[in-house]
């Protein structure tokens, strides 16, 4: 909700209401999602041809339009879906608990040996993916607990979590990795890019706005006027700057890494 103050809505709560802040989807080819889990892929395999690699407006990543023979039918079922690095037209993948470990072959976690790289992965078991789909994203597998089925993963985030082993995934990670490493140079690369996204760039810092548009407008000389951090409870409206920071500023002195 809005707080009763006497000032406008910032940016952030305008942003909720959609409007134009709603992404720009006319473009897309589609969601990437694995193949809904059936029969086959629960017991055995299923065989899959990529037909084509595809570029998605607005997807930093490569995708991967792949034919299946329908299990129940007699037709073709495609999938679309992120395409994981070194994936060709042509190429056969397998989809399924049987598959075997190769690049662009979709398994459950539970099935892949420790330190695999893979991608596309499910969070709950049947989800069709929504883990590490970012161009050159990957998920390390950390360990496996028999006993109590569930896979131990290292995020593209360095952070670990613990999935079921029966979540898929496919091996390999995502194609298009290194996109950030080329730097923007002007803003018109910039328009492009945020153009297929949604409506974020450019973006007006608050200093630079109204004491009514902004908790840190207004004032000669451009400054904030208060600490920049916030408190995670406060109201939308009052929450600019940085939310519930636990710690500000560089991080300094040598990073320890504990191994579990």
């Amino acid at each position: 909700g809005f707080p009763e103050t006497m000032s406008k809505h910032i940016r952030t709560q305008r942003k909720g209401r959609g409007s134009v802040f709603r992404a720009h989807s006319a473009h897309k080819k589609g969601a990437s999602k694995l193949r809904a889990l059936d029969y086959a892929e629960r017991h055995g395999y299923i065989r899959g041809v990529v037909r084509e690699v595809i570029h998605d407006s607005g997807r930093g990543a490569p995708m991967a339009k792949i034919e299946f023979r329908d299990p129940y039918a007699f037709k073709k079922s495609k999938s679309l879906m992120v395409a994981s690095e070194g994936m060709y037209t042509g190429q056969f993948v397998y989809f399924g608990k049987k598959a075997q470990l190769t690049i662009g072959n979709v398994m459950p976690l539970g099935n892949m040996p420790e330190g695999t790289i893979c991608c596309n992965v499910e969070h709950r078991e049947g989800d069709r993916g929504v883990i590490a789909r970012c161009s050159g994203d990957y998920v390390t597998i950390i360990g496996h607990n028999e006993d109590t089925g569930k896979t131990k993963v290292r995020l593209p985030s360095g952070s670990k979590k613990t999935l079921s082993s029966d979540c898929r995934a496919m091996v390999g990670l995502v194609a298009g990795g290194g996109r950030p490493d080329k730097p923007m140079l002007k803003a018109g690369r910039a328009h492009h890019k945020f153009r297929v996204k949604r409506n974020e760039w450019p973006r007006v810092r608050g200093v630079a706005m109204n004491p009514v548009d902004h908790p840190h407008g207004g004032g000669n000389h451009q400054h904030i006027g208060h600490a920049s951090t916030c408190r995670k409870d406060a109201p939308s409206g009052q929450k600019a700057g940085l939310r519930g920071a636990r710690r500000t500023g560089r991080i300094r002195g040598r990073q320890q890494v504990k191994d579990e």
